[in-house]
């Protein structure tokens, strides 16, 4: 059985504050003991991040990476091992340098802690970056895995996130900027010669957030189409790529907030909307293989026969693929929309609980938020965990709103398409 969320968040508190306050005087002990032998302020040699649950961050954090990089840095990563394929789709982090966590249950997780803590010593980490928003699991894992430097979020003169002493870098999370550029803040704090009280006094130019784009296998391209040309006619539909639009509609988002979904009838209109305005093409219902129930209702509701539910019928490795042979998605605020920005295809993203303004995909989408007075409702400082059951500022988004942005998107996707 695997651990829930809000158990997590539990734990987080109520073993996490307990343990953060005992591992507090051990961590300054150590690092009083190793000054005494410091040899100065070496660069990162090899820098570790720590980024756990969200899958879409490792999309996120790679102009950061890749900044780190640059500078000399062999790279090290911490993820769930549910969420390890995050980090193949760019495959910035070597694969023998990812570690991994088991959070099905918590015995694994107890166990692949103390294991990577151990394999943190053995590969002499110097430098290690938690990219959590004040998790004191990570805060613990930061201060004990043996780095000299560790570099994280500090609550300074804030309540209710005290996460104890283990940082040796403290950087001030700036709720206002958007997250790629908090995690520069991170890269600049790692390598400062000097202390900043708060880090990072510097000014990061959207400039700095570029993001690579994935290296789409031909064989994995080929496959991936003739799995969606197949489908199609095994439905009696006439498709050809190239000749007619792939429209993708991913209509869920992850249990980690799900005030973030729009509702499935909402999606079954748009898609008869979507199927009114551009009938001849086709339009692929994304999920996961878990999801494929979920999706089925949306398709059944909708009741277009060129809508497939295409739901489990990629894996994740294959979805650059998908997206590079489809011409626009929409999607909840959730992964795909941060997958999608490795690849050229253009998104519309649906936002509620969180904003575009700090986790808005950094590829070609446009995001639709309502701006309600509550929103955003979930931040750093409430552990992402809102009391809000009644997601209004998901269900104040039109469809009419959403098949506008649609079609905006399609035209310059066919633009691009005749250009070329």
């Amino acid at each position: 059985m695997s651990i829930s969320v809000n158990t997590m968040r539990a734990i987080d508190h109520w073993v996490g504050v307990p343990l953060c306050a005992v591992a507090s005087p051990l961590v300054a002990l150590l690092d009083g003991v190793k000054n005494i032998f410091s040899r100065g302020t070496d660069a990162p040699r090899k820098l570790l991040f720590i980024e756990l649950s969200e899958m879409g961050s490792a999309i996120l954090v790679d102009p950061a990476m890749r900044n780190a990089q640059a500078r000399g840095a062999e790279l090290f990563f911490l993820i769930f091992k549910s969420n390890r394929a995050s980090l193949t789709l760019l495959n910035t982090v070597k694969p023998e340098n990812i570690f991994t966590i088991d959070s099905s249950s918590l015995g694994g997780l107890i166990k692949d802690t103390i294991a990577f803590l151990l394999v943190a010593h053995k590969h002499r980490i110097d430098t290690v970056i938690d990219l959590e928003l004040f998790s004191r699991f990570t805060a613990l894992l930061t201060g004990l895995c043996g780095a000299r430097r560790r570099v994280g979020y500090h609550i300074f003169h804030g309540e209710g996130l005290w996460r104890g002493f283990m940082l040796t870098r403290k950087v001030h999370y700036n709720p206002h900027i958007h997250i790629t550029k908090n995690f520069l803040s991170l890269i600049h704090a790692a390598f400062a010669k000097e202390i900043e009280v708060p880090f990072s006094k510097i000014q990061i130019a959207d400039s700095e957030i570029r993001l690579e784009q994935a290296a789409i296998n031909p064989v994995a391209l080929s496959q991936v189409r003739e799995r969606i040309e197949k489908l199609a006619k095994d439905a009696s539909i006439q498709f050809k790529q190239g000749q007619q639009r792939l429209i993708l509609v991913n209509p869920n988002a992850s249990d980690l907030l799900p005030q973030r979904r729009w509702a499935q009838e909402r999606f079954s209109e748009l898609i008869q909307g979507l199927n009114q305005r551009y009938p001849n093409d086709l339009i692929l219902i994304t999920g996961s293989p878990a999801e494929f129930d979920y999706v089925e209702k949306v398709r059944t509701v909708a009741n277009i026969k060129n809508a497939l539910n295409f739901a489990g019928q990629v894996t994740f490795v294959e979805l650059p693929p998908l997206y590079t042979l489809s011409d626009v998605m929409v999607t909840n605020d959730s992964g795909p929309g941060h997958f999608s920005a490795v690849t050229p295809l253009r998104t519309v993203v649906l936002f509620g609980p969180e904003t575009p303004a700090l986790y808005g995909s950094i590829g070609k989408s446009i995001p639709i938020t309502a701006n309600l007075a509550c929103s955003p409702c979930v931040s750093a400082a409430n552990h992402r965990k809102t009391p809000c059951q009644d997601n209004v500022c998901m269900q104040a988004i039109t469809v009419s709103q959403v098949l506008e942005k649609m079609t905006h998107q399609l035209n310059e996707a066919d633009h691009e398409r005749a250009s070329k």
